[in-house]
């Protein structure tokens, strides 16, 4: 901070001064351009979409690309200009911002804005990041399932425009700051790689080791009932939003359910194939992303009907045995689905094979992976933990950088 309270002594003592957006840039509202018009290659070209998620402060390269015909009818950004973001169904991404730092124009379209200045492109793209441009926002946006942020209103925004020299050093800073987060999250992220493949190597060891009195079955015949659910119809109310948890398969993901995301009513459980099931099932997905994944269900509940419920047999198997088997075989059960998502059925996963040894040798294997989970679960809380930190460390450093002293009228 001290160089940057240097320069702006040396550059501008008094204050800096902050300025409409639109008195120092021309914003360009872009047009057209949907998903289907992206190709592979072409002119380069930024999807309005892509700037929430794929791209980050800058960028050298795109994406996608649209053909020169398609090219000619769409805005174009030249090197140094931000493309901006302006409607979202969240506030939050309304109004982010990337800075085009590639050699060559590129275009956009619709659902964006493209602004052209005379400023550090990344001081500009960093300072759209900041606190103060989110509250200004704010105070803009119009809408509500849908929210907007106008190029007429973004015009309005009032930008410090303290001399290059301090922008530079405020995106150098950031720049550094950035790169010092991102190589942390990298070495965090690779250990915990590293454990969840160590966790699955000595949890494939522990279910080859077939010696001693093993029997192979079936997750059907060590099952006392086997059974999917229903869904209520959506178009009626009064289905929904009662005190029944209901299970879909995009909540099964190698976890212990204690809640679920929606709830059905009476009526909505009489009027469908939804079912209860009892605490403890192995509950295998059959259907979508997340076809073979499998969960436990902690508390009694009703499920979808792409949910293959097992209620094992607590004579025959130890249903957190079956879990961690299924979820072990993800791969091999995942590869009997069929169609474009690979689903499953019922039959499939009743049929699938699981070795059974003695109860007490189920236990010292559950005992065993049960512990090795939770390295893994407290590695994965640590590194949760520490991206948090990060995000608002760097949030509080930039919100300082950029809280410059007006500039007195």
């Amino acid at each position: 901070m001290s160089r940057i309270d240097d320069l702006i002594k040396e550059f501008t003592p008094e204050g800096v001064p902050f300025k409409a957006l639109g008195d120092i840039a021309v914003l360009v509202r872009g047009n057209g351009m949907p998903k289907a018009d992206l190709t592979t290659e072409g002119i380069g070209a930024i999807h309005y979409g892509q700037i929430y998620t794929r791209y980050g402060v800058w960028t050298e390269d795109t994406l996608s690309f649209v053909t020169p015909e398609t090219a000619s009818k769409l805005a174009s950004a030249d090197p140094g200009d931000i493309i901006i973001t302006n409607t979202s169904e969240n506030l939050k991404d309304v109004g982010k911002a990337v800075a085009w730092l590639g050699t060559e124009p590129i275009v956009t379209g619709g659902h964006a804005t493209i602004i052209k200045h005379s400023e550090d492109p990344k001081f500009l793209s960093y300072w759209f990041q900041s606190t103060s441009f989110s509250v200004q926002k704010k105070a803009l946006a119009t809408g509500t399932k849908v929210i907007d942020v106008s190029a007429k209103q973004l015009a309005k925004v009032r930008v410090p425009v303290p001399p290059v020299e301090v922008q530079n050093e405020v995106v150098r800073i950031l720049d550094r700051f950035s790169d010092l987060a991102t190589g942390l999250q990298a070495n965090l992220d690779e250990e915990l790689r590293l454990r969840r493949r160590q966790y699955e190597h000595y949890r494939n060891q522990l279910f080859t080791d077939t010696t001693g009195d093993v029997r192979w079955s079936t997750l059907g015949e060590i099952s006392t009932k086997v059974s999917s659910g229903g869904t209520p119809s959506s178009g009626r109310d009064a289905y929904y939003g009662g005190d029944i948890p209901w299970l879909r398969t995009q909540e099964v993901d190698y976890n212990g359910i204690t809640s679920t995301g929606v709830t059905i009513t009476e009526e909505g459980l009489r009027n469908s194939s939804a079912k209860w099931i009892p605490k403890h099932c192995v509950i295998v997905a059959m259907y979508g992303a997340t076809a073979a994944k499998v969960a436990i269900n902690e508390i009694p509940l009703t499920t979808n009907q792409a949910c293959c419920n097992l209620q094992i047999d607590p004579e025959q198997a130890d249903y957190r045995y079956v879990f961690h088997w299924v979820a072990n075989e993800y791969e091999r059960l995942k590869a009997l689905g069929e169609g474009s998502q690979s689903n499953l059925n019922a039959k499939k996963v009743k049929n699938y094979p699981i070795p059974v040894p003695s109860l007490e040798r189920q236990r010292q294997v559950v005992e065993t992976l049960n512990g090795l989970d939770a390295v893994v679960s407290e590695l994965s809380v640590i590194v949760s933990a520490e991206r948090d930190a990060r995000r608002r460390q760097y949030e509080y450093y930039r919100d300082r950088l950029f809280a410059f002293e007006e500039l007195s009228a």
